[in-house]
């Protein structure tokens, strides 16, 4: 069955639309004689702002409502960020479209003030860093017992001020998000993957749709971008055996090394004191595989223990 209007669900952030508004655009690039309109959703994630999302609990925060619009056929598809998004689908739903990353690394950033420090490891003595990232605040304070974590919640605009306000000392985003914002001249520094591996799919946006929607499934395949698809579908994996959710402290990042898939697979306590990390190469059809491989090579070496303390204590 052929449309003439495109309904895309999305979140109301300005990242979320700004990644909605992409994709309106490349459909429009596709079929410039369709209408394509955007359904803001608010989502659990979006309404709970006042405690950090590793006491929320559960998966999917920020796509369950998305998710529901689809399955009652209010909307065509769905625009996510793909470290948002669960790794059980309901069962009519699927991703269709993984589209071409961003830089997925994270993001060091300093006030404006000319005596802020220039990087990570210029952080004087027991500073206070702003994440709500469990992933990330383990990974910190492997490095750096002596800093304070901050909870950070709220979109940029807000994150950046409190920042610029003097509530932390330094903030550390998602490099995508800010640069697909404009604000990439914010960047202090782009941490390398030795000092804070990414998140499951980070970086990345995803499309989702119904299953049976043979018009939209269609119309979206050319946005699929192959290189990045089979990265996040080995980190997905890898995230799935370890049955995680995406805010516990577990980071995964693949990337093309001539012609192979290479694969680095992390899991901390919370509070940095042991970090297990492991890496893995293999062909790109076997990426989901590559990422199951990893997640028992890390369960092996005490993941397992790791996490259930997390679980246990959330």
């Amino acid at each position: 069955m052929t449309k003439n209007k495109i309904i895309i669900a999305t979140r109301g952030s300005k990242l979320a639309l700004w990644q909605a508004e992409w994709v309106a655009s490349q459909i429009k690039e596709l079929k410039p004689e369709l209408t394509v309109e955007l359904m803001k959703i608010k989502t659990t994630g979006d309404k709970i702002l006042d405690v950090p999302l590793a006491k929320v609990g559960g998966k999917g925060l920020f796509v369950k409502e998305i998710e529901e619009a689809l399955m009652r056929n209010e909307a065509d598809l769905a625009v996510h960020s793909m470290k948002d998004v669960p790794t059980e689908l309901p069962d009519e739903l699927h991703l269709a479209v993984i589209c071409e990353r961003e830089d997925p690394r994270d993001a060091f950033i300093a006030p404006l003030s000319k005596d802020a420090p220039k990087c990570f490891t210029d952080l004087p003595y027991g500073a206070t860093v702003g994440t709500s990232s469990l992933r990330r605040s383990c990974q910190l304070l492997h490095l750096r017992p002596d800093i304070k974590i901050g909870q950070l919640r709220g979109n940029l605009d807000t994150r950046l001020r409190k920042l610029d306000e003097g509530v932390y000392d330094a903030i550390i985003l998602a490099a995508a998000g800010v640069k697909r914002l404009g604000w990439g001249s914010r960047i202090t520094e782009e941490l390398d993957y030795a000092v804070s591996l990414p998140a499951i799919g980070q970086g990345a946006v995803g499309i989702e749709c119904r299953r049976d929607d043979d018009f939209i499934n269609k119309l979206i395949r050319p946005l699929d971008h192959f290189e990045t698809s089979v990265c996040v579908k080995a980190e997905r994996a890898l995230l799935k055996k370890l049955e995680g959710g995406c805010q516990v402290p577990i980071a995964g990042h693949a990337k093309f090394k001539n012609g192979s898939v290479r694969i680095d697979g992390l899991v901390g306590s919370v509070e940095g004191s042991r970090i297990i990390k492991t890496t893995a190469e293999g062909q790109p059809d076997e990426a989901e595989k590559l990422g199951i491989n990893i997640a028992n090579e890390l369960l092996s070496m005490g993941a397992k223990e790791i996490l259930e303390d997390v679980y246990k204590n959330s």
